[in-house]
């Protein structure tokens, strides 16, 4: 019974596909190295960050900003040379530019163009909604109405 319990809470526990042959000896360097791989998006994975992801393109993503690291670059460098070499495409979180305004406006524009329309709609008199009856409609509406 305990064998099962600790295989399902080892089972639970978060898997890392950073390999040992990776981590770097100065804590601080790999701290940093972790934080830049958060933020890195795997080519193959598409919506898994290389920290986490255990495809070859994401191994050797994360080599690539260790090494970066170890030569002296600060952590905006090094995510400026992924970028540089690989897209805009890989950061998670896109930066703001140019390039990619209409599909970061997009969504706030066609909200408040949404919001617009519905409140010019529920705010028009209900008398104009409604469509008003001809006298012939009207006659034939109280007839039958009568029967």
């Amino acid at each position: 019974m305990i064998r099962i319990i600790l295989t399902l809470l080892l089972l639970a526990t978060p898997v890392w596909a950073v390999e040992p042959d990776e981590i770097l000896t100065d804590s601080g360097l790999e701290s940093r190295a972790r934080e830049i791989s958060k933020e890195l998006r795997c080519l193959v994975c598409r919506n898994e960050n290389i920290d986490s992801s255990n495809a070859g393109i994401a191994k050797d993503l994360r080599v690539l900003v260790r090494e970066r690291l170890i030569a002296g670059d600060d952590d905006e460098q090094v995510i400026d040379y992924v970028v540089d070499r690989y897209g805009e495409y890989v950061l998670l979180k896109p930066r703001f530019s140019l390039k990619n305004a209409i599909p970061w406006l997009a969504g706030p524009i066609l909200f408040l163009l949404g919001l617009f329309f519905a409140l010019k709609f529920i705010a028009r008199p209900r008398a104009e909604r409604l469509a008003q009856l001809t006298t012939d409609e009207e006659k034939r509406l109280n007839d039958l109405l009568d029967k």
